[in-house]
């Protein structure tokens, strides 16, 4: 190997040229004067020459939009339909078993129980139980971490 017959990784770009030899001839295709021409221009897509805007023209929502996260609340027929005796119940199972959506991973689930259980599961730690639900799943045989 010799320093003459090494590949570079990234080819070294064509700088801009400007005036003769640019491809682009004088102005390099930003016209002659004004605020586009400088050098830097970058104006904002919402600035409309100085008059309020198309965003302060719109309506603004009325009261308070909460930006605290919901529970999601499930009941535990529900996990005896979709589950199998034997198996975790985690914030990934639910979403993954479309109990829950896939965004809502980060929010908190509680399950309730309005109703009786059968199949014995395991709950992770990080979802939500009420007494019902810790007490019918603790009757069917399975756990609460």
């Amino acid at each position: 190997m010799q320093i003459n017959t090494l590949k570079i990784k990234t080819p070294k770009q064509k700088r801009k040229t400007i005036g003769r030899g640019g491809r682009k001839g004088t102005y390099c295709g930003k016209g002659n004067k004004g605020q586009k021409a400088r050098s830097g221009c970058k104006i904002n897509p919402l600035f409309e020459g100085g008059r309020s805007t198309l965003v302060d023209h719109m309506k603004k929502k009325k009261g308070f939009t909460s930006i605290a996260k919901t529970v999601k609340t499930i009941d535990i027929a529900e996990l005896e339909k979709n589950f199998k005796s034997g198996e975790t119940v985690s914030i990934e199972t639910l979403a993954n078993k479309n109990l829950i959506r896939k965004i809502q991973t980060s929010a908190k689930v509680k399950l309730l129980g309005k109703s009786e259980m059968t199949v014995k599961l395991t709950v992770a730690a990080g979802i939500l139980l009420s007494a019902s639900a810790k007490k019918a799943i603790e009757a069917a045989g399975g756990k609460v971490e």
